[in-house]
């Protein structure tokens, strides 16, 4: 099967767990895979130490230098073009971004709930598992899916879900979601775009974009 070797750009805001995640699993030849530089929201984002520890070039974009949504993601954005990264990872991006035209379907998005149910802006990090608790839901997970400029919109990649238990707290559901979970969504659905299976389609009659997943390709099949 044809695979293509990915150059990512990955965005982080916090203690960039994903990050790790991303950089062990293609450490191990599970993803064949470069990241060609990791943009923090703060300078304060401790992730940025499993950049500095791997040598990635690192760039700092802060939302407070700029007086538009606009110039800000120009210049988030700027870097992931000038090292002609592939694909644009957000781990953890906790900012609101423009998505230019040249970057449709190629910035992608993980977050700890089964969209579309608790998602949305506000939605993220602790407050999504306290919802679903609060919720009652016997089942959550994690989304992989392409960004628009839409908080937690656009089509779905890759879903993985997880049981939610009579006795979990905040802390145990989110450690659950993300090491059973997230950890094994994102690279899978990068895989699936190394390998060109990944195809955004429009439904007939609506507005809506899916993503269907192409079957892998025979031995020497082109």
């Amino acid at each position: 099967m044809a695979r293509k070797k990915l150059r990512l750009a990955v965005l982080i805001s916090g203690r960039g767990r994903t990050l790790k995640n991303l950089i062990d699993v293609i450490g191990r030849g599970e993803l064949d895979a470069e990241i060609c530089v990791v943009i923090a929201s703060s300078k304060n984002s401790s992730g940025l130490q499993y950049a500095e520890e791997n040598n990635i070039p690192i760039a700092v974009v802060e939302s407070s230098d700029f007086e538009t949504t606009e110039d800000f993601s120009d210049e988030v954005f700027r870097p992931c073009f000038a090292c002609s990264a592939d694909y644009v990872v957000m781990a953890g991006y906790l900012k609101l971004l423009r998505i230019p035209h040249e970057l449709k379907d190629r910035v992608l998005n993980i977050h700890p709930s089964l969209i579309p149910s608790f998602c949305g802006k506000g939605m993220y990090g602790r407050r999504v598992h306290e919802q679903v608790l609060a919720g009652g839901v016997k089942i959550t997970g994690c989304t992989v899916h392409f960004v628009d400029n839409i908080y937690d919109h656009g089509p779905i990649i890759v879903q993985k879900c997880t049981e939610v238990r009579d006795d979990d707290t905040i802390d145990t559901l989110s450690d659950r979601v993300l090491f059973d979970c997230e950890f094994v969504a994102y690279p899978e659905a990068l895989r699936l775009l190394a390998e060109d299976r990944v195809r955004v389609v429009d439904l007939p009659n609506s507005t809506n974009r899916v993503v269907r997943i192409l079957p892998p390709r025979e031995e020497g099949e082109v």
